[in-house]
């Protein structure tokens, strides 16, 4: 399982969909032997239909099936793992107190203040017994990421206050809004964002948290030496792009 590999500090790859809204986006992330894939609410237009739908079909092949919310709202974070989720990522996250919320809607209790939904696609639609309602919900726990996108100069400051909070479980790196933010927009690979992804990769360390990043390659090859452990690559717009370009440069020549 991914969620397992990473606890135990292992490398996962994966790949945000924000397109294509068929199951088949599923299969073939499995088949091609991708860890994950992250559904993309934020800029994508999916619904939630569509995201249940394909996160069954991932779920049922061993697919670890993350969501990027729009924003921070119980509707969201929770009614997303309900319907499948096994980690959700907030962006533009800045805060202990949005990271404390994060935690309380995406956990049960002790530790959060999910609901109990019951039947659905998060328990595979196997109803649970009432005298394994405490095992299922430490077992949720532990199999659901939450994920913080670090993506402004704010969340860089308050990085350790963020990082110190219980239950929260990666902070992922975005790149390309952290360097608008900070005044360096589209130079990734510059000293100042350098800096600021150290700050982030040290408080992930020094909290026991996973270090996280969706980036070009340049940048996912700079950082996996120094601790990166969730690896975000590519969009599927953008590999569709490249493909079809392929066979129109090949052809057209």
């Amino acid at each position: 399982m991914t969620v397992e590999k990473l606890r135990r500090g292992e490398v996962v790859v994966g790949t945000m969909i924000r397109t294509v809204g068929t199951p088949t986006i599923a299969m073939l992330a499995a088949k091609a032997g991708l860890d994950f894939i992250m559904v993309d609410l934020e800029h994508g237009p999916l619904d939630m239909e569509t995201l249940e739908d394909v996160f069954k079909v991932g779920r049922s092949l061993k697919l670890a099936c993350f969501v990027r919310v729009p924003e921070l709202t119980k509707g969201y974070v929770s009614r997303c793992l309900d319907l499948g989720a096994t980690g959700v990522m907030v962006p533009m996250l800045e805060s202990r107190e949005e990271a404390e919320k994060l935690v309380r809607y995406a956990k049960y209790p002790p530790l959060g203040g999910r609901g109990f939904g019951g039947i659905g696609a998060h328990t595979h639609f196997r109803p649970i017994p009432q005298d394994e309602t405490s095992a299922f919900m430490e077992r949720a726990n532990l199999e659901t990421l939450t994920i913080a996108q670090i993506e402004t100069k704010a969340a860089v400051e308050n990085i350790d206050s963020i990082a110190s909070v219980d239950g929260l479980d990666v902070l992922l790196i975005g790149p390309n809004d952290l360097s608008i933010s900070m005044g360096y927009p589209g130079d990734l690979l510059g000293p100042k964002l350098t800096e600021a992804i150290s700050r982030v990769a040290e408080a992930a360390k020094a909290h026991g948290k996973i270090f996280g990043m969706h980036a070009p390659d340049a940048l996912l090859e700079r950082w996996i030496p120094q601790g990166l452990k969730l690896v975000m690559s590519g969009l599927d717009t953008n590999i569709l792009l490249a493909g079809m370009k392929g066979i129109a440069d090949r052809y057209k020549a």
